[in-house]
């Protein structure tokens, strides 16, 4: 594969180097409006058709459709190309991260935590983290990668492999996880969320993305992803002020119970990353590859775990709460993992294949 560069992101940005940081202003602010205007967030609540919230449902597609946009399914035919990098991605996302993820989450949840979370509530949890895990990132991966200068095409080659697995896994994986632990599976709701938040956005990006080259190439795509790029974040941003507006009462009765999900969480981040970039060092595999492909199973597609969450246990379920922690913790670990990476890239060959 060549290093043909991609414009995928240069970095973080400012905005999103504080995202932790926004969401938390978010939370606060869900939580005082919450309690304030309670009345406001029941008519919210209510604006339903076939479980779906029709405001979250706006705002979980102006997060997700940017991402899609990016997605070129042209990189699918060099998918043969390096096949080790991609192996490593696929394996840690689909064999080993969703059924990692719900064990840590029983383990803590009707476990360690026993005494601190009441068994309904902790089914909740346990539910969304579930759907975090069984969500592999899409967006947030390029930026990761050029972070730690990954290989831009091989990147795109990986998230465009990873949504068109969604699309079939998701739903299937999703299911038995929820199913293993006992908590009740609405199938037809959760077909209806995949169908929602990943294969109609997929196409929308994907007929936006031809429009778009036809016109100007790659350069109208960057244009037009820039222009649209705010909108997502406002998307999570007022998706994270519903939830906490709904939850508002619960969360300050309790305020520990956000540190006791984010303990699994913070676990599996960790503990994957380490998985996978192990395992692409013991392989041999150059670091411009194996750098994302670990970084890749480590974050998480959360806008989609957000909305299924939504979908299939309501916007005030613990369930729902769980996934915006997952937001919470997302970006100061990935940071994290990408300044380990950096620090140790001569621990893997280079791209020729030398030391």
């Amino acid at each position: 594969m060549t290093d043909t560069p991609l414009r995928a992101a240069a970095g973080l940005g400012t905005f999103e180097r504080w995202l932790s940081v926004w969401v938390a202003l978010a939370i606060g602010t869900g939580l005082v409006l919450g309690n304030l205007l309670p009345g406001l967030f029941s008519v919210l609540a209510s604006l339903e058709v076939a479980s779906v919230n029709l405001p979250v449902a706006v705002l979980i597609w102006a997060m997700v459709y940017p991402m899609m946009v990016g997605v070129d399914f042209g990189a699918l035919r060099q998918v043969g190309d390096k096949p080790k990098g991609l192996v490593v991605t696929l394996v840690v996302n689909w064999l080993i991260k969703p059924f990692t993820m719900a064990a840590l989450g029983v383990l803590f949840f009707e476990y360690v935590f026993a005494g601190l979370i009441p068994p309904d509530e902790a089914q909740a949890y346990l539910a969304g983290v579930i759907l975090l895990g069984a969500a592999p990132c899409t967006a947030m991966v390029f930026v990761w990668s050029n972070l730690t200068r990954g290989d831009p095409t091989y990147t795109l080659v990986q998230v465009s492999v990873n949504d068109v697995i969604m699309v079939f896994a998701f739903a299937p994986i999703v299911a038995f996880l929820l199913g293993v632990t006992d908590i009740v599976v609405p199938w037809d709701t959760l077909l209806l969320s995949v169908g929602l938040y990943v294969m109609l956005p997929l196409v929308a990006g994907y007929l936006t993305r031809r429009n778009l080259i036809a016109k100007g190439g790659e350069a109208a795509v960057d244009n037009f992803k820039s222009r649209v790029q705010p909108f997502s974040i406002f998307g999570l941003l007022v998706t994270v002020v519903l939830l906490f507006g709904f939850q508002g009462e619960v969360i300050l009765d309790r305020p520990l119970v956000i540190a006791l999900i984010a303990v699994p969480l913070l676990l599996q981040s960790y503990g994957i990353f380490f998985v996978a970039y192990g395992a692409a060092r013991a392989w041999g595999i150059p670091f411009n590859v194996a750098a994302p492909c670990a970084l890749i199973g480590t974050s998480n597609f959360f806008e989609l775990a957000v909305a299924v969450a939504i979908s299939l246990f309501g916007l005030g379920s613990g369930a729902a709460l769980a996934t915006v922690v997952g937001v919470l913790v997302e970006v100061p670990v990935m940071l994290s993992l990408v300044a380990f990476a950096n620090r140790t890239k001569h621990w893997f060959p280079n791209e020729a294949g030398a030391p």
